[in-house]
Parts: structure tokens; C-alpha cells; sequence
């Protein structure tokens, strides 16, 4: 008779881990409680600090308990609404394009010009597309992709081919679980970033010469992507508050035929805007009733400023068409690029097409994030990046609101690291780069933002980095700039 093989025992700190955790479903703990604290908790346990510290990590990742820096570890309170920004009259109005016909899409020269000027040493970084890298855990998940190097003999790129490493796709579906979302380890396709993400989902559900449904303003990459496969863009009007017109999509989708439409609906690139849960719904209803498939950018859903984590379009989908796109870039380390698809009905495609493009995403990245999440802590670096961004947009907003003329309208987001500027009508936002850029100082253009030319009055802000002396400065250098070109 062979042998069966005995289960290994639980680790003590997954087992404490469990035995708090039922406690507290049990009421025994109620939320905004205290949590006993390390020491006493080692003392009364006969456990080590070591262990009573990773079971608390732990709790914390699952969304059960949160750390209070200096206080020590409390139950989660039931999660709260998404703030509302406020409603003044520096708000941002809803772009409104002069025309919703379908564009021949030229922008990547001028973006990749700008790119590499905002990434010269020594500028003040306002116009970077990346968050400050001084956010991230870069030390620790750099240690364990070094000793996944080390003890790497015998990988190669046929270890973690399409999908991926299963052990980081278990932990990003662990993830969407503890934000509310039920996705299989399974459906989920690693890619490098978000990027590559968005190609090869575009790549799935279209071909040249189709047209695709765009925000306007919207993220240079996905005009990027649909200029790279010889398709037209339309532009559909975006409120900095809520999103997509949803209205003047739906009529458009009367009198056009889309192969697509790609949105982000949680902080927009640039806008900062956050669909509300019924307009989510909507987009999908009508996706669903045009068989249109959606393509969701959702690199910024982890970095949102209020207690709950917002909803996503995946969310909604019942059949399929949502062609969901993340990454860790934004939230947890931009040196790696690893990002992710869930392209429900269109998988096959897209692990296909995918395996064409790069063969395989680099494992040790997979491997070493895969490990940084598996050992806890990820939901207490959120909450920390979380609040270092909120502040430091609201300083933003009340320099630029303070030193730039009379006239300037700013978003205020509710999650994300950037702010959409509106200048006086008669400033011409690539004269203010070009000035700027001379003094050390990079923006990003409006230009670069919509395949049609417009938004030559606008730029865009990243308020990720510290907060300096320099940066005040550099805020106040562009405003006497704005003003002498008004």
C-alpha cells in the first residue's frame, strides 16, 4: 500500500494569523479596537516578536486589521465611501471635442521627444509620467530578486512562460479577492507593464484600419497602441469629475461601427476622474448590448484616497468583453515592469498573441514580487504611498491655485499622482514646456494627450516626488512664465 504523504503543518504565524482573524469575525475584537500589542502578544502566545509581527502583516494584507504608526495594530473599520471633490470654480469643465469623426493617430514622435526631455538629470521632474521611485520598497524586493539570482541555476525563459509564474498569479488574484473582486489565478496573463497589456488586448479584439472609442483627453500609450496597429481613434468628451459621456458615446454607437472603446475609469490619465459605480455599470450594459469589447486601464485603482477601494468594470462584466489591464509599476515598483491582463472571453488570443510578442516576461521580476507579496505588507505600503499623495496634491493644487493668473482651472483627484492644468486660452502649453525645460523644469504638454490637436492651453503635474523648496520654486517659475505669455 503506498504511503500517503502527510500535509505540512500550518506555519505559527498563518496559525495565529487564523486564530485572530476568527476571533475578530466573532466580534470578539470590534473594528477601530486596539489589537494587542507585539510584545504582550509574543508574552501571552509563547511566540516569537518575529512571528507575532508577520501574522500581524499578514491580518494587515487581508484588509483585517491596520497598523497606526506609533500606536500599534487595530481592526479595520468598515470601509468608507470614496470622498467627493469639492465644487468650486477652479474646477476643470468637461473637454468637449469639435468633432467626434475618426482620427488617423500621430502622436508617438512628439511624446517620445518630450519623454526624453523630461527624463534629462537634474530637472524637476513636474512633467514624469512615473511616481517617485523614493515611494517604493525598492531595498526589500531588490534583496529578493537578489537571492532569487543566486539561487538560480537552471532558469530559463521556458520557467514562467505565458501565463507566468503561478505563484505571483495566485497572489494578484489573491488580491482582487480582498478588494471584492472573485478572479481565478487562471484568467490572468503576465505582461511587461501595463504597456504591453493594452497592445496585445488591442491586438486581440481589433485590426487595422477599425476604429476605437477613446477618452479625450487620455494616456499617450493607448493612443500610442492604436497608432502602432494602423487603427483611427475617436474621441468622446470626459468629465474630470465622472468620466466617459457615457450619452455621447451611446450615440455614437448608433451611427459608427467601434471595434472597441479603451477607457481607465479610476483616476484617469490626465484628468483624475473616477466613474461612479452606476456610470460602470452603463458602460458595460451598453458594451454588452453592441458586443463591443472594453479595454480597462487600471494601473492607478491602488493608489485611491478615500477607505474603499473603488470598483472596476471587471467588476461588472457577465460575458466576457472587459479586457482588464494592471501593474505594479504605479503602486509598488516601476523598475520591474510587470503588469497583468485579465482578457476574459479573449484569453486564448491574448497568451497567444503574447507569446509571439516577447515569448515570456523575465521571471526573476515575477519571482521576486511574487515573494514580496506572499510575505505581507503590501496594504500597509498602500495606505503609507496613499497618504504621502494626498498631501501632497492638495499643496499642489494650492500653489498652483495661488501663483498662476486668474483664470486657471485644476482637477482635483481622488486618487493617482497627477494634476490636469488648464491655462488661459492664449498660452501656448508647448512654448511653456520648451521655457521651462530651459530652467530645469519639465511638464508635460497638453498636445501630447488626444490625437486631434487640442489642449494646447493645458499641462499636465506629477506631485509624487517630496515636496522641496525646489518644487515651490519651480511652481512659481511657471507661473511667471504663464504669465508673461499671457
Amino acid at each position: 500500500m503506498p504511503r500517503q504523504s502527510r500535509p505540512s503543518p500550518l506555519p505559527l504565524y498563518k496559525k495565529f494569523a487564523d486564530e485572530l482573524a476568527a476571533s475578530i469575525n466573532a466580534g470578539v475584537l470590534q473594528p477601530g479596537e486596539r489589537v494587542t500589542s507585539v510584545r504582550s502578544a509574543s508574552q501571552q502566545h509563547s511566540l516569537s516578536v518575529t512571528t507575532v509581527v508577520r501574522a500581524y502583516e499578514l491580518l494587515e494584507s487581508r484588509g483585517i486589521i491596520e497598523s497606526h504608526p506609533q500606536s500599534g495594530y487595530f481592526v479595520r473599520k468598515a470601509q468608507a465611501p470614496l470622498a467627493t471633490p469639492s465644487s468650486n470654480s477652479n474646477l476643470l469643465s468637461p473637454s468637449h471635442p469639435a468633432s467626434q469623426q475618426p482620427h488617423e493617430v500621430d502622436v508617438s514622435r512628439l511624446v517620445l521627444a518630450t519623454l526624453k526631455a523630461i527624463q534629462q538629470d537634474g530637472t524637476v521632474p513636474l512633467g514624469s509620467p512615473y511616481p517617485n521611485p523614493a515611494l517604493f520598497p525598492s531595498q526589500r524586493i531588490g534583496q529578493y530578486a537578489a537571492k532569487i539570482t543566486r539561487n538560480s541555476h537552471g532558469f530559463s525563459v521556458f520557467n514562467d512562460l505565458p501565463p507566468g509564474h503561478p505563484e505571483l498569479l495566485r497572489q494578484i488574484a489573491r488580491r482582487y479577492l480582498e478588494t471584492g473582486l472573485k478572479v481565478d489565478p487562471d484568467d490572468i496573463i503576465i505582461t511587461v507593464g501595463a504597456t504591453e497589456a493594452i497592445n496585445l488586448c488591442l491586438q486581440a479584439v481589433a485590426q487595422p484600419g477599425d476604429t476605437i472609442a477613446v477618452e479625450t483627453p487620455t494616456f499617450y500609450a493607448i493612443l500610442h497602441a492604436i497608432e502602432r496597429m494602423g487603427m483611427r481613434a475617436v474621441e468622446i468628451p470626459t468629465d474630470p469629475l465622472t468620466g466617459i459621456d457615457l450619452d455621447a458615446l451611446e450615440a455614437l454607437l448608433q451611427t459608427q461601427k467601434i471595434a472597441a472603446c479603451m477607457v481607465m475609469p479610476n483616476f484617469q490619465n490626465p484628468l483624475g476622474s473616477m466613474m461612479p459605480d452606476a456610470h460602470k455599470q452603463r458602460l458595460v450594459a451598453l458594451a454588452h448590448h453592441h458586443n463591443m469589447p472594453l479595454i480597462e486601464d487600471a494601473v492607478y485603482s491602488e493608489l485611491f484616497y478615500g477607505n474603499a477601494h473603488p470598483s472596476s468594470l471587471k467588476t461588472y462584466d457577465r460575458d466576457g468583453l472587459v479586457l482588464h489591464c494592471s501593474s505594479f509599476s504605479k503602486s509598488l515598483t516601476s523598475a520591474y515592469r510587470v503588469g497583468w491582463a485579465i482578457p476574459g472571453r479573449y484569453r486564448a488570443q491574448v497568451e497567444k498573441l503574447k507569446f509571439l510578442n516577447t515569448l515570456a516576461t523575465p521571471t526573476i521580476p515575477q519571482r521576486a514580487i511574487a515573494e514580496y507579496l506572499t510575505q505581507g505588507g503590501y496594504e500597509r505600503h498602500l495606505r503609507r504611498v496613499r497618504r504621502s499623495l494626498q498631501q501632497q496634491r492638495d499643496l499642489m493644487r494650492h500653489f498652483v491655485l495661488r501663483f498662476f493668473p486668474e483664470g486657471t482651472q485644476v482637477s482635483e483627484p481622488n486618487g493617482g499622482y497627477i494634476l490636469w492644468v488648464e491655462l488661459p486660452p492664449a498660452v501656448e502649453a508647448m512654448e511653456l514646456y520648451r521655457r521651462c525645460l530651459v530652467l530645469g523644469i519639465t511638464i508635460a504638454p497638453g498636445r501630447i494627450f488626444a490625437a486631434s490637436n487640442r489642449y494646447s492651453h493645458f499641462i499636465r503635474l506629477n506631485y509624487s516626488y517630496a515636496w522641496t523648496i525646489e518644487t515651490e520654486k519651480a511652481l512659481k517659475t511657471i507661473a511667471k512664465i504663464v504669465n508673461d505669455l499671457r
